[in-house]
C-alpha cells in the first residue's frame, strides 16, 4: 500500500492571497522553502494491485493529481463537506471518462445532502452518453463502520471539528486524521498500534475551535505512540524547516506530493 499527500495545507492553502507585493501572504513561513508552498489537504491511498482512493476533492485537485503522476482515480471518499474538501468535484467528470463508468463516491448522509444542495447539477439524471459533469455512484457511509472500499478494510472514526463533525480513516496500520480539534476515547482507541498518523496539525501555539495544535498533536503522539507521524492541514506560522529542527525525527511537517509507501 502506498499513500501519497496530494496537499497539506490549510482551506486558504499557503502562501495565502495578499501579500505587501500581492504575490501571497506567506506568514511566517520561508517563502525560499519549497516545502512550505501548500495545497489543500487531500490524499490518494494506493492498494497493492494499484488501484487508487482519493480522499476529498480540494480545490486544488487537478494541479495535484498532474503533479503527482496519479491519472487514474478508482473511488473517492469524502471526510467532510467544507469547501476546501470538496469544491474540486468538477474534476471528477475527466476521471469518469478515464474510468469509463460512474465513480464510487463513499460519504456521509449529512455530506451527500450538503453536496446535493451545492452540486445540483451533479445529480441530475445521467444519458450514459458522455461525461460533461461529474457522474457518481452514491454510497452512503456513517462513522463506526468498517467499509469495503478496493479491496481494503476502510474504519470509519467519528471526529469532533469544532461545529461540526469530519470522518477520521483507519487502513491496516495507516491513519488519516484531518480537520480534528478533538478524538474521543472510542477514536483514540481504533488509534492505537500504527505504523503510519497523518494528522491535522494547524498551528504551533494558542488555541482554535476548529483544529488541532501542536501541543494536542504531541500528547496524542504520547498516547498513541505510532511509529511516524506526519502532519497536514498546516497553517501560516508552520514553517517546514522551523518544525523539523524542534520535533522528533519520528514527527515531521508533511509537504505537497510526499509519497509513503507501507
Amino acid at each position: 500500500m502506498k499513500v501519497t499527500l496530494l496537499g497539506v495545507g490549510g482551506s486558504a492553502g499557503m502562501p495565502q492571497i495578499g501579500g505587501p507585493d500581492g504575490f501571497g501572504d506567506w506568514g511566517r513561513l520561508d517563502p525560499a522553502e519549497p516545502r512550505n508552498r501548500r495545497t489543500r489537504s487531500s490524499i490518494v491511498i494506493e492498494t497493492d494491485d494499484q488501484q487508487r482512493l482519493l480522499v476529498d476533492t480540494s480545490p486544488d485537485v487537478r494541479l495535484q493529481l498532474t503533479s503527482a503522476g496519479i491519472g487514474r482515480i478508482e473511488a473517492v471518499l469524502y471526510t467532510h463537506p467544507h469547501s476546501d474538501h470538496i469544491a474540486g468535484l468538477d474534476e471528477i467528470r475527466v476521471l469518469n471518462r478515464i474510468l469509463g463508468r460512474a465513480m464510487p463516491t463513499y460519504a456521509t448522509a449529512g455530506c451527500w445532502a450538503d453536496l446535493r444542495r451545492r452540486f445540483e447539477y451533479v445529480f441530475k439524471p445521467f444519458s450514459g452518453t458522455y461525461f460533461t459533469r461529474p457522474v457518481l455512484e452514491t454510497i452512503e457511509i456513517a462513522a463506526g463502520e468498517t467499509v469495503p472500499i478496493l479491496g481494503l478494510d476502510v474504519k470509519l472514526l467519528d471526529q469532533d471539528h469544532g461545529y461540526s463533525r469530519s470522518l477520521g480513516l483507519r487502513v491496516r496500520n495507516f491513519a488519516y486524521c484531518t480537520d480534528v480539534v478533538h478524538l474521543d476515547e472510542v477514536a483514540l482507541a481504533a488509534l492505537t498500534g500504527l505504523d503510519l498518523f497523518v494528522v491535522d496539525c494547524f498551528f504551533r501555539t494558542g488555541k482554535h475551535p476548529t483544529h488541532a495544535g501542536l501541543e494536542q498533536v504531541l500528547a496524542w503522539v504520547e498516547r498513541l505512540r505510532p511509529k511516524r507521524t506526519i502532519l497536514t492541514h498546516m497553517g501560516p506560522d508552520m514553517d517546514y524547516q522551523a518544525l523539523r529542527a524542534v520535533l522528533p525525527p519520528e514527527i515531521e511537517p508533511g509537504y505537497d506530493g510526499m509519497v509513503v509507501a507501507l
